[in-house]
C-alpha cells in the first residue's frame, strides 16, 4: 500500500524533505515532509504478527526491517531527487530479541503483546519487587516489558541465552539497519523496565533480576542524537550517502508531539493494534498507586498515562472468528458498518475485550476477555459493537486515573482505527470529553520528523515543530457523539471496575491468558 503526495500528485516537492518513520505492530510507515509546504508522501508495508504458541505474539525482526526500507525506499522515489535532510526513526516499544556476535537474531521479536512472562510478572508483585522496580524505571512490571521478557528466558530457554551476546529491542534493530551501530535512544530505553529515569542508565538492581550484564545491552543515546546512513541503506533505498539519521524515540510519546498534546491538561491518545492515552510533563513523574507509566521523549519531555493491549484488532479477531464468508480484505470495514446498525449499548450486551493480556490501568495479565448479559437476540453485529465500546470504556478507564494525576480536559486522537466513524463516536462518547481527531499523517510519523527538525537546529521549541511540517493543518475536528451515544456510555462506565473484579475472582489461580 502507498500513498501518494499531498497537494502536489505525483509532483516533486517544493524544497527539501525530512522522512518520519513509523515502525509498529504491523506496519512500517513511512512520511516524506517538506517543510513550510502542505506537500507530502506517505508509503506503507504491512507485516504480520504471529501466535505459535498462545500468548505468544512475536515477529520476524528482518521481515520487519525488509518493509521499513521498502517503504522508506518508496518515499526517496517520491520525493524526485529533492534533497532529504534527515531521517527519524519511531518504534513500537516493549520488543525484546536477542543478537549474536555479529548482530544476527537469535530469537524471534518479542512484541509488547507476547504474554509468555506472565509467571514472571506475577512474581515480581508477589515478592514485592514490583514497586520499586516501577519507581525507579518508570514501567509497570507486566509481561509485556523487556525485563520480564528477559527473565522468562533465563528461565526457560538456555540456549538462547548461551547464544545471545546482545538482548535489543525494535528500535536497536531498526537503527542497526540504517546507520550500522547497535544503539538505543532514552525513550526506547525507559520502556524496558531496565532504564533508571533520573540517572538516564541501565538500572543495576533491574539488571540483576533480569539476568543480563550491562555489557549486553546498547548505549543510550538522546532521542535528538544524529547518526549517518549507512552504504547499505544508500544502495537499498537511494537515499545520498551519509544523510542524517535522527535516533528518534519510541511511537508513544511520539504520538503526542505529532497530535500537538503537548500542553498541561492536553491528552493525547492513540488507536491502532493497541491504544494510549498519555499527558506530557516536564520531568520523570511516577505514580505511587502503579496504574501509569513514565515514557521519555526527549531529556525535558516525559509522557504519563496508559496503554490497553486490546485496540482495534478486537474487530481484526472478531472479522476472522464471526465473519469467515465476508470477503477478504474488508471484513473489518464491513463488520464495523454492521455493528453500526445496533443501537448504542448494543441491547445490553458488553464486553470486556481482553483478548491478549491487558495493561492499564489494572495491569493484570490473568484477567480474560468476556462476553456478559449475552441473550439469543443478540446478532454479531451486537457482537462486534460491544467490542469497539468495550475498548473505548477500556480508554475512559485510563483517563480517569490520569485525572488523578495530570487532570485532562480535551483529548487530541489519532490512530488507523480513526477512519471508522463507530471508532471515533464510541471513543468520544466514552471519554465525555472535547475530543479532536487527526489526521493519518499526524502522530507517530509527523512525531518523528518534528524530533528530526528540532535535532537539526531548525527550531528551538520542540513544540513549534509539528507546525514547520504542517504549516496549514489547522485545528482537526471535533467528534460529536450522539445524545445516545452519551447516554450508552454513561450506564457502561461505572459498571466496567465491578465487572473486572468479578472476572479476577472467577479466574483467580486458574492461570488464564
Amino acid at each position: 500500500m502507498s500513498g501518494l503526495p499531498v497537494g502536489a500528485p505525483g509532483g516533486p516537492p517544493p524544497g527539501d524533505v525530512v522522512i518520519g518513520l513509523d515502525v509498529g505492530t504491523t506496519a512500517a510507515k513511512a512520511v516524506a515532509f517538506s517543510p513550510g509546504s502542505a506537500w507530502r508522501a506517505t508509503a506503507l508495508r504491512e507485516y504480520p504478527l504471529s501466535e505459535p504458541r498462545p500468548g505468544w505474539q512475536v515477529q520476524d525482526p528482518d521481515a520487519v526491517v525488509a518493509a521499513t526500507l521498502e517503504a522508506l525506499r518508496e518515499c526517496v522515489t517520491a520525493t524526485a531527487g529533492a534533497p532529504v535532510t534527515a531521517v527519524s526513526v519511531g518504534t513500537a516499544m516493549h520488543g525484546l530479541l536477542a543478537l549474536d556476535r555479529d548482530s544476527r537474531p537469535v530469537s524471534p521479536l518479542l512484541t509488547w503483546a507476547d504474554s509468555r512472562a506472565t509467571g514472571q510478572a506475577r512474581w515480581l508483585r508477589e515478592s514485592g519487587l514490583a514497586p520499586e522496580l516501577h519507581r525507579v524505571t518508570g514501567t509497570p512490571v507486566h509481561p509485556m516489558s523487556p525485563l520480564t521478557k528477559l527473565m522468562w528466558f533465563a528461565a526457560s530457554d538456555e540456549a538462547t541465552c548461551a547464544r545471545a551476546r546482545w538482548w535489543v529491542g525494535l528500535k536497536e534493530y531498526v537503527l542497526l539497519a540504517l546507520t550500522d551501530f547497535l544503539v538505543t535512544e532514552l525513550s526506547s530505553a525507559s520502556g524496558t523496565g531496565m532504564l533508571d529515569l533520573v540517572a538516564g542508565d541501565w538500572y543495576p538492581g533491574a539488571l540483576e533480576v533480569a539476568g543480563v550484564d550491562r555489557g549486553q545491552l546498547p548505549d543510550v543515546l538522546p532521542t535528538t542524537a544524529i547518526l549517518s546512513s549507512s552504504p547499505a541503506l544508500t544502495a537499498r533505498t537511494g537515499l545520498r550517502a551519509g544523510t542524517p539519521v535522527v535516533a528518534g524515540a519510541a511511537d508513544g510519546p511520539l504520538g503526542n508531539l505529532g497530535t500537538g498534546a503537548m500542553e498541561r491538561g492536553t491528552a493525547g491518545l492513540n488507536l491502532g493494534t493497541s491504544g494510549a492515552v498519555r499527558t506530557v510533563v516536564d520531568r520523570p513523574a511516577t505514580d505511587p498507586a502503579g496504574r501509569l507509566f513514565c515514557y521519555a521523549l526527549t531529556a525535558d519531555h516525559w509522557v504519563v498515562g496508559g496503554a490497553i493491549s486490546n485496540g482495534a484488532h478486537v474487530v481484526r479477531w472478531a472479522a476472522d472468528a464471526l465473519a469467515p464468508d465476508l470477503a477478504d480484505g474488508g471484513a473489518d470495514e464491513a463488520l464495523l458498518a454492521l455493528a453500526g446498525s445496533v443501537p448504542p449499548g448494543s441491547d445490553g450486551l458488553v464486553m470486556v475485550p481482553y483478548l491478549v493480556a491487558e495493561r492499564a490501568p489494572l495491569w493484570d495479565p490473568d484477567i480474560p476477555g468476556a462476553f456478559l448479559g449475552l441473550r439469543r437476540a443478540h446478532t454479531r453485529a451486537h457482537l462486534v459493537r460491544a467490542a469497539v465500546e468495550g475498548v473505548a470504556a477500556q480508554l475512559a478507564s485510563v483517563v480517569d486515573v490520569l485525572d488523578t494525576v495530570a487532570p485532562v480536559s480535551t483529548v487530541r486522537a489519532t490512530g488507523g482505527a480513526f477512519r471508522s466513524p463507530l471508532w471515533r463516536t464510541s471513543v468520544a462518547a466514552a471519554l465525555g470529553r472535547p475530543v479532536r481527531v487527526g489526521s493519518d499523517a499526524e502522530g507517530g510519523a509527523l512525531g518523528a520528523a518534528a524530533l528530526a527538525l528540532y535535532a537539526l537546529g531548525h527550531t528551538t521549541r520542540l513544540e513549534d515543530a509539528p507546525g514547520v511540517l504542517l504549516p496549514e493543518a489547522g485545528e482537526p475536528p471535533l467528534v460529536v457523539p450522539s445524545a445516545e451515544e452519551i447516554e450508552a456510555a454513561a450506564r457502561l462506565r461505572p459498571r466496567l471496575p465491578a465487572l473486572l473484579e468479578a472476572l479476577g475472582r472467577l479466574t483467580a489461580g486458574a492461570g488464564a491468558r
